[in-house]
């Protein structure tokens, strides 16, 4: 590989955990694609979440990330179908999560995407997940001979076996997390290669 090629690769559910609450501010996506873009001359960028899907028939066998298109078309089919009004304001609000996900997609991001699974214990629900590591590690493995360089946004130390893989191959990686929800054993990892996301604030905030 001759030219230097860089690929961000985004754990969505570790680096915006908590969303605007957590952050103290709202990110501009668009601000964001274009940071990386700048900064890093990023050329793929790779965004992994996880989205409720209230039944939708995802086939896992067969695909590697939801269909926004057709979530919309299941989700607005529930909405006429249903006589809750409070699930219809639900429905509607997640509707509003697809169409930014649509958005996401016309500012230059490849999205996976997988369904939140929900766990219960004696009928109760204990939590929701849509644990994404094995994707993007999967996707990081899968790229890995088309980029010299990785961005990786995530502080989770559950990916420091692929990154110090990744370096062992020889390509360049940094880290873009939050430093307080980022392991210690990634910045100690990262070293002079760790920047903290929340320095961007002013940078990729949504304009008031």
């Amino acid at each position: 590989m001759n030219q230097k090629t860089t690929f961000a690769f985004i754990d969505a559910s570790n680096l915006f955990y908590g969303g605007e609450k957590s952050l103290g501010w709202k990110i501009d996506y668009a601000k964001l694609a274009e940071y990386l873009k700048s900064k890093y001359n990023v050329s793929k960028i790779y965004y992994f979440g996880g989205i409720e899907t209230y039944g939708f028939p995802f086939d896992y066998l067969g695909n590697d990330s939801i269909s926004i298109e057709l979530l919309m078309e299941f989700i607005a089919e529930l909405i006429t179908n249903s006589t809750e009004t409070n699930q219809i304001i639900i429905y509607k609000k997640h509707l509003q999560t697809l169409k930014f996900y649509k958005k996401l997609y016309t500012f230059g991001y490849t999205l996976v995407l997988k369904p939140v699974k929900t766990y219960y214990i004696n009928n109760e629900i204990t939590k929701k997940k849509a644990n994404c590591d094995v994707d993007m590690t999967f996707y990081i493995m899968k790229e890995i001979k088309n980029f010299s360089s990785c961005l990786v946004l995530s502080g989770d130390s559950d990916f420091l076996p692929i990154l110090k893989h990744l370096q062992s191959a020889g390509k360049e990686v940094t880290i873009l997390g939050r430093g307080n929800r980022t392991a210690k054993e990634i910045k100690q990892f990262a070293g002079s290669n760790f920047r903290d996301f929340e320095y961007l604030r002013e940078l990729i905030k949504v304009s008031e």
